[in-house]
């Protein structure tokens, strides 16, 4: 007898999967067993019915207050506090991400720190950023949608990224849109439960049954039609930059705006008076930062730039030791396993040499070793492409640069990353490099770090989680940092001549929700008129 198959939740309601083409089940990692609970692969006509429910939702989110998303958000993370250790349980069975501090002080707070935010930003309007112009008689502001957002989870982050509840959700949401989020197969019974909170909180706050739906898993074709279809806003994915761009060629061919977090090496320059300062302290940090939560953030320091010399080679021998003396890290899954082995036969075509790790213990496929590579700058020049290729794991690659000049033509041949870092002296002696080395890796990144590895990302409203291609699919976006991550799920709203009592209060004369607008070219409080 086949297992029986966990409901899906469609339009407020968890029902049997219909004609579901196949099933899975979750491994936990640290057993390498599979798990007990088994869930559809939904077909694509259960697909359609999510996308119809969540089409129906929008319409009536549209005339929501902004009070009741706000209640929502907030009853939202209040059940996820209550049910936290439950949670945490299961996550960590799933991902065999530890419990402590990891899941329970690490990435709980943060979620659920998210969901106030955004439910604090639907609930002041201030993210709709309204503009007049009272000369032409037009007003504009951003507001939802009016379609459905979906949203892939992730598998590294079990909660802060997860399609209920992530990051991506609470904006989605506290922008006016119904959610129907598509699960990782790597943690399901995490997002079923997450799922189950959703559901009796927008209850609770009396919002549409279909405002959150969720479905595990669908066949490949099925998630293209889902992203391209003409009743969804759009859609946010985390993932491999072959599944997301997959999923960007088919919403690009209808139109339809996706938001992408692909991936990203990270590039830190280790500057050479930073290294003659204190290379076996930088040693030690690129070692914690690429090895923490065994190297699986896509903040990861992948790739570091150094120009030649002794204390080069000071820092590359310390931070040899430290990678072959490390334990090996317990990956989410064997497809992270094989997807090292990929990569690091990618780098050592190409020239790479292995200093540390690189040969994964058979007896543990769900494990891997701290990895350090090395390799030229000249042979790094001759194949940027290939040697730039991402390990998602403890794996780091050092390019060792003849001179300046070299360092500045591998910068300028840097893909795009989420995050950059650039190691200087503490006492500033090395600032005139540092200024011209800084605009050529300014415009390669996201985000840029002094002195720091990039691994932690802050949930700020400053904070920008994104960057040029292939770190994402649009650089202007950001998924972490509210009001911004808002934006990526609203559309602006413009109103010509349209008479005060039709407004809606973000642009009315008397400005009765007391915003900052952009009035006649400047930024006011004040009343019009």
């Amino acid at each position: 007898m086949s297992a029986q198959l966990q409901p899906v939740l469609i339009d407020g309601q968890w029902r049997a999967a219909q004609q579901p083409v196949g099933s899975f089940a979750a491994t936990s990692p640290g057993s390498g067993a599979l798990l007990e609970r088994h869930y559809p692969i939904s077909e694509r006509a259960e697909v359609l019915t999510a996308v119809e429910a969540g089409a129906a939702a929008a319409e009536v989110l549209r005339h929501t207050a902004p009070e009741q998303l706000a209640a929502f958000l907030e009853r939202l993370a209040a059940s996820i506090e209550a049910q936290a250790e439950q949670l945490v349980a299961i996550a960590e069975r799933e991902t065999g991400l530890p419990a402590q501090p990891r899941l329970r002080a690490i990435e709980i707070p943060r979620t659920v720190g998210q969901l106030r935010q955004a439910a604090q930003a639907a609930r002041s309007r201030a993210w709709t950023r309204p503009i007049i112009d009272t000369q032409a008689e037009l007003r504009a502001l951003l507001g939802p949608l009016g379609a459905p957002v979906v949203i892939f989870g992730p598998n590294n982050f079990p909660f802060a990224f997860n399609a209920v509840g992530g990051g991506d959700f609470a904006a989605a949401i506290a922008a006016g849109n119904p959610v129907i989020a598509k699960a990782h197969p790597g943690h399901p019974h995490t997002t079923q439960l997450l799922a189950e909170l959703a559901l009796a909180a927008l209850q609770a706050a009396d919002l549409p049954a279909a405002t959150v739906q969720l479905l595990y898993h669908m066949q490949p074709e099925s998630g293209l039609a889902l992203v391209a279809h003409p009743a969804i806003g759009a859609s946010a994915f985390t993932g491999s930059r072959q599944a997301g761009l997959a999923l960007k060629a088919a919403a690009d061919s209808a139109g339809k705006p996706i938001y992408l977090e692909l991936s990203s090496v990270n590039p830190v320059v280790l500057l050479p008076e930073a290294l003659a300062e204190r290379a076996e302290q930088l040693a030690e940090e690129l070692f914690a930062s690429c090895t923490l939560g065994s190297g699986q953030f896509c903040t990861n320091p992948g790739l570091v730039l150094m120009i030649a010399g002794p204390d080069a080679e000071r820092f590359s021998a310390a931070a040899a030791q430290h990678f072959a003396s490390g334990p090996a890290g317990l990956l989410l899954s064997d497809t992270v396993a094989h997807g090292i082995q990929a990569a690091l036969a990618e780098l050592t075509a190409h020239g790479a040499a292995v200093l540390a790790g690189g040969v994964p213990d058979e007896r543990e496929p769900y494990r891997w070793p701290s990895t350090l590579l090395r390799v030229s700058g000249a042979q790094f020049l001759a194949e940027p492409a290939a040697l730039q290729t991402e390990a998602f794991g403890p794996v780091a690659l050092l390019v060792v640069l003849e001179d300046a000049a070299q360092l500045a033509a591998a910068l300028r041949q840097l893909e795009g990353s989420l995050t950059g870092a650039i190691y200087s002296h503490s006492g500033g002696a090395d600032d005139e490099r540092y200024a011209q080395i800084e605009p050529l890796l300014r415009w390669k990144v996201g985000r840029l770090l002094n002195d720091r590895m990039p691994t932690g990302v802050a949930v700020s409203p400053a904070m920008h989680h994104g960057g040029p291609y292939p770190a994402t699919g649009h650089p202007g976006f950001t998924s972490v940092g509210i009001p911004a991550a808002l934006e990526r799920f609203a559309m602006r709203w413009s109103y010509d001549h349209v008479r005060p009592t039709r407004l809606p209060p973000e642009l009315r004369d008397d400005n009765p929700l007391n915003l900052w607008r952009l009035v006649d070219g400047h930024w006011t409080q004040a009343r019009l008129g």
